[in-house]
């Protein structure tokens, strides 16, 4: 009897057990596709799909909409809103395509890459396994590579998928399209209005805004490690290392070489090695042997030319080895250009001017060499070195245009995490105008005159963009006046005493500058209307990376004294705009303040002059641009000032201006100011209009 009932608890028990094992498993299903059985290509379950055989007349999707975008070929409203304004991926499950006579769709099934991919993504928090809150939905036919798949039938398994729906809300992956002979940039299989992740984009086939570019994965990045190496000169200054490019290209290449000796390394494919794995991690020149793709890391540049098809995975592996990428591929759409500044990462020359190569490159700043250096590595680790990345990130630009609100930044796709002097953007490579809404920081440099500093904040203080107040109290021997006596503004104010008493205080990245755009004035510039001040501030968003003043000066070569000479006369040339009055980028502040050239900023600190041309030299050095006078005030005078109270009235001051731009030209090795005749007025100024019709009426006559 007693045997009976243990039989039984242990068959109770038992049933319990199982049930909660069950449970479990239907808990967590299918959230990995890497965990799940019906993925994971290790376990054999390709082998196991279900087996679909497609009839001959089997429809067949269109071709595919060049005209689609976001707002005629997508239907957001499946993506809905959600709290994390993340879309929802389903992924198709696993199936074999053959057709009436059992003939597989693909020749290779699914690859390793596509595998990893939907991996990826089924790991993500944009996966989801319920269909019905699916925003995208992505086939588990592998179309990475269209050499091993057949077209037609490919295209008539896609338009039996459940969702189909003429392919809306459906998204391909494809890393190699076309095939010989065209080699055509996206691929053929016709895929009526799913967008596609395409790698060999050309500029007809790219559907702006639709479909994503991405880059043809390198399987070198799963199997060679190449630690990260400093930026800096390396022994090769151009590098080429493609095999089987074109010979017009190969011949002017060769030319090149001749030419810059060696400057120029031209690897080719070795011819004494035998084919296989061990042959694609070798590259030659002259018989001598070379390891790939670790040879990269040793130049400086190197060269990106188009082959059969446009995208190339040498680009993955120029980005590996911090190279800086020459991308030599006519109409080519570059990987994630959407989002990614590929001006900071490559250098991008027509195909036609490849024989100019070595002198484009060569005028190229060893500085901004170093940071592209540097950005291209972080290009490729963010987004380039695994199926991973590559899926994430195409998923993340699609989901950017259907949640534009909650979009990442440009500073979130383009600057490295960690970066330096405490965050701040370049504004080499802001976006086309910064935003409106922060304003400006008025950064008022001031020793002792208290009134005509209290009139120059109560001007400011009018103007409708002004953020912040920050007074630079440069007088150590006296204090500030108290709280109660300053001007009443309708923005913070703050005063920041200095501990010596230096022009270059002016210049300092203080904590309390918050925007991006600064303007630097002097406590005497009391003659600058709010309108004034505002459409500077105007002219500045269009120009982030210049410096935008009033007073222009001017400067000259003197043939007598075969020297510079710095000319203040009325001109309408201009080649600075002097820093008492003007609007910059808080960037050059750091620039100034940590990265000045040579002993710049001591011999301005000891002489108490030259701070502005300092900064002009050092904006024009680094951009390669010419400043940017604004309104029709051709000269400052300040009557209320006497020779004691201002520098500039100093009989020395010229004499030495002139000397600063002789020494600044010494220490730079070159003359970076450029000189311009131009000058930016307000719509309608000189207009015979109402006043009430122009922006920026109250703007100082000539």
């Amino acid at each position: 009897m007693k045997s009976k009932h243990r039989i039984y608890y242990i068959a109770l028990f038992s049933v319990v057990l199982l049930g909660l094992i069950a449970t479990g498993m239907f808990q967590f299903w299918p959230h990995s596709i890497e965990s799940s059985a019906e993925w994971t290509l290790e376990k054999g379950s390709v082998h196991d799909a279900p087996l679909i055989r497609l009839p001959v007349s089997s429809p067949l999707p269109e071709r595919g909409d060049l005209s689609c975008r976001m707002h005629t070929c997508f239907d957001v409203y499946r993506c809905g809103y959600n709290p994390k304004n993340k879309i929802k991926v389903f992924i198709y499950p696993l199936q074999r395509f053959v057709d009436e006579f059992g003939v597989p769709i693909s020749s290779t099934g699914l690859s390793r890459e596509y595998n990893d991919l939907l991996s990826a993504i089924s790991d993500s928090d944009f996966y989801t396994d319920d269909v019905t809150r699916a925003c995208l939905f992505i086939p588990s036919i592998d179309v990475l590579n269209q050499n091993s798949i057949r077209i037609r039938e490919t295209a008539q398994a896609l338009a039996l998928l459940p969702r189909w729906d003429k392919g809306m809300n459906h998204l391909l992956f494809n890393m190699l399209p076309g095939g010989p002979p065209d080699y055509n940039t996206a691929l053929d299989v016709p895929r009526d209005r799913a967008l596609l992740a395409g790698g060999g984009f050309s500029t007809w086939t790219y559907r702006q805004g639709y479909d994503v570019s991405i880059p043809v994965y390198s399987p070198l990045s799963a199997d060679v490690v190449l630690p990260e190496r400093q930026p800096g000169p390396r022994r090769y200054f151009i590098l080429s290392s493609q095999t089987a490019i074109h010979r017009e290209y190969r011949a002017e290449l060769e030319r090149l070489k001749e030419e810059n000796g060696e400057a120029l390394l031209l690897l080719d494919k070795c011819s004494n090695l035998s084919q296989g794995a061990a042959s694609a991690r070798k590259r030659c020149y002259k018989g001598q042997v070379y390891d790939y793709p670790q040879i990269l890391q040793e130049s400086s540049f190197c060269v990106v030319l188009r082959g059969a098809r446009l995208g190339q995975a040498a680009l993955s592996d120029v980005l590996q080895a911090g190279c800086v990428p020459v991308i030599l591929a006519d109409s080519y759409i570059l990987p994630f250009s959407e989002v990614l500044d590929w001006k900071r990462a490559s250098v991008v020359i027509p195909e036609e001017k490849l024989s100019e190569m070595y002198t484009i490159l060569k005028s190229i700043p060893h500085r901004q060499v170093e940071e592209m250096q540097r950005q291209a590595r972080w290009f490729w680790e963010a987004y380039f070195n695994s199926m991973k990345a590559i899926g994430l990130t195409t998923l993340q630009i699609i989901n950017d245009r259907i949640y534009p609100y909650a979009a990442r930044t440009y500073e979130q796709w383009n600057n490295p995490p960690v970066v330096k002097w405490s965050s701040v953007n370049s504004p080499l490579f802001l976006p086309l105008i910064p935003p409106r809404a922060p304003g400006f920081t008025a950064v008022v440099l001031t020793y002792d005159r208290v009134e005509s500093l209290f009139r120059v904040i109560t001007e400011i203080s009018k103007v409708p963009s002004l953020a912040k107040l920050l007074v630079v109290w440069n007088n150590q021997n006296k204090s500030p006046p108290e709280e109660s006596l300053w001007p009443k503004v309708g923005v913070p104010l703050k005063v920041v005493r200095t501990k010596e008493n230096k022009l270059s205080n002016r210049f300092f990245p203080y904590d309390e500058i918050e925007t991006e755009a600064v303007l630097a004035i002097d406590d005497d510039i009391i003659m600058l209307t709010s309108d004034e001040l505002q459409f500077g501030y105007e002219v500045w968003r269009e120009f982030p990376d210049r410096l935008v003043g009033y007073p222009g000066r001017l400067h000259l070569w003197d043939h007598e004294m075969g020297k510079w000479k710095y000319e203040s006369e009325w001109t309408n040339e201009v080649s600075m705009v002097l820093t008492g009055a003007a609007f910059y980028h808080k960037y050059f502040n750091y620039l100034y303040t940590y990265k000045m050239p040579g002993d710049i900023k001591n011999w301005v600190d000891a002489h108490m002059n030259c701070e502005d041309i300092a900064m002009n030299f050092l904006v024009a050095n680094i951009t390669g641009k010419a400043p940017i006078k604004v309104t029709p005030r051709k000269k400052f005078k300040c009557p209320e000032c006497t020779a004691i109270d201002g520098l500039s009235l100093d009989q020395t001051h010229m004499v030495e201006r002139s000397e600063c731009i002789n020494k600044f030209a010494s220490v730079f090795g070159t003359m970076p100011l450029k000189v311009v005749e131009h000058r930016a007025d307000p719509v309608l100024y000189k207009d015979d209009f109402p006043e009430k019709l122009k922006s920026f009426p109250n703007i100082g006559s000539l």
